[in-house]
């Protein structure tokens, strides 16, 4: 038999001590690696769904301006003929109320109910001019 020699046994401890740190040194260096690459990607998809609602935010508001842009034209529109009708209105009435006042006699009076219509027609103007002003 060979007698062992004991540089030798420490010498191969030696070794096999530095192999295993060196593995758990590359394992460890693995998992930082791992972690560091997990924290970037995650960093880069947040920010990528960010600008994905940002994106979808804004089409939703350009939609729903527009659909308030149709409406507030839509009512500027029925307003403004409402208007025109009561101006005809207001116009005719006058004109009633001159060919009145020219033809009345002392017996009758017609020109109070006259008057009295086109106060009301006049109120609905001033309403319908209020709610245009309100519109503009």
């Amino acid at each position: 038999m060979e007698p062992s020699d004991p540089s030798s046994d420490i010498h191969h401890t030696r070794s096999a001590k530095g192999k295993i740190r060196s593995s758990v040194k590359w394992f460890l260096v693995m998992w930082i690696v791992l972690i560091v690459l997990g924290v970037t990607g995650t960093y880069y998809y947040s920010n990528h769904l960010q600008q994905q609602m940002i994106n979808q935010l804004q089409v939703h508001t350009e939609h729903q301006i527009d659909a308030l842009k149709s409406d507030y034209e839509k009512q500027l529109t029925t307003i403004s003929s409402e208007v025109a009708a009561l101006q005809g209105q207001v116009q005719s009435f006058n004109e009633l109320l001159t060919f009145t006042k020219d033809n009345a006699s002392n017996k009758t009076d017609n020109s109070n109910k006259l008057y009295t219509q086109l106060s009301e027609v006049k109120k609905q103007l001033e309403a319908l001019q209020k709610k245009m002003d309100l519109l503009k």
